[in-house]
């Protein structure tokens, strides 16, 4: 090979290897040209210290909570009544309604607490003791003003009775002593069925539409309406601080309530409203307990 050949060749290579070094050692910088979104910061966690504080609700004491389980007071309880339970306490409705404020009789609520004595008397030496074993029949609401001398049942033409003459005499003319009453009957027919503690709380008489009714001692008419059903026309009589006597399924009523009556007064007319048949069903209730009328009442 000519030695001008073999020069050119050699410079060539030189110049071929030159140019290879340098490219390794100066490459350019690679340029991205999808860049990927910045993902965004990722919050701490928030402690306890930072969460809202949520008040619990406010839970409202039932009226008379305190008062829960004392001598003297009564809890209700579903189905309960303002007419039953002063019944099985031996009170007037009225006077139950009046010691609680109660401005609706017909609101009160599952665990209230109602006294069901006297305002300043000892409860806890006074035996009021609700019927545990008496079934409770179905109640409809209280009237403030109840009906009297109301019209019977289906079963029974509508009768309109002239009222006794209310007797204007003091409430507290009544008799204070508990045990000494002077009873009489209050019809004069005989007995059709007797007392029975599980299936009859009173006594029951037969009779015709209209036969009269009578009040067995001197008293004070707490109630005489509707209101307890499965007794029809209702008149309870109060006689002192121990006993009441109700007379139920009257075809009409002859007296009013808060009046004072006395011991062979015609207080109603004996019917048929919610009984398959005319008689009286008579109770004697002892501190609000169902006592056997008959253990009572003077012989015949």
């Amino acid at each position: 090979m000519p030695s001008r050949l073999r020069h050119l060749l050699a410079v060539l290579t030189t110049s071929l290897l030159l140019s290879a070094c340098g490219t390794s050692l100066h490459q350019a910088p690679v340029e991205d040209r999808n860049p990927q979104p910045a993902k965004p910061a990722v919050a701490a966690p928030a402690t306890a210290a930072s969460e809202p504080v949520v008040a619990a609700p406010e839970v409202k004491a039932l009226p008379g909570a305190e008062n829960a389980g004392k001598p003297g007071y009564y809890t209700v309880k579903p189905g309960d009544a303002l007419i039953r339970i002063s019944l099985d306490n031996g009170q007037s409705w009225r006077d139950v309604a009046k010691w609680n404020n109660l401005e609706n009789p017909n609101r009160i609520e599952v665990g209230q607490v109602l006294r069901v004595v006297p305002p300043g008397v000892d409860a806890a030496t006074v035996a009021a003791r609700p019927i545990a074993s008496a079934p409770k029949p179905e109640t409809r609401p209280l009237d403030t003003k109840p009906p009297v001398a109301s019209a019977s049942a289906a079963s029974a033409p509508a009768v309109t009775a002239a009222k006794e003459p209310p007797k204007e005499a003091p409430k507290d003319s009544i008799s204070n002593d508990d045990e000494n009453l002077a009873w009489a009957w209050p019809v004069s027919q005989p007995v059709s069925a007797g007392f029975d503690e599980q299936r009859n709380k009173g006594l029951d008489f037969a009779g015709k539409a209209g036969d009269p009714v009578f009040a067995v001692a001197d008293g004070r008419v707490v109630y005489a309406g509707s209101g307890l059903r499965g007794y029809g026309n209702l008149v309870i009589i109060k006689h002192n601080n121990t006993y009441l006597t109700a007379y139920a399924h009257n075809r009409a009523m002859l007296v009013e309530q808060d009046q004072v009556v006395r011991k062979g007064q015609r207080i109603a007319e004996m019917g048929s409203t919610e009984s398959d048949t005319v008689k009286l069903h008579f109770e004697v209730r002892k501190l609000g307990k169902p006592v056997d009328p008959s253990k009572l009442l003077p012989a015949r």
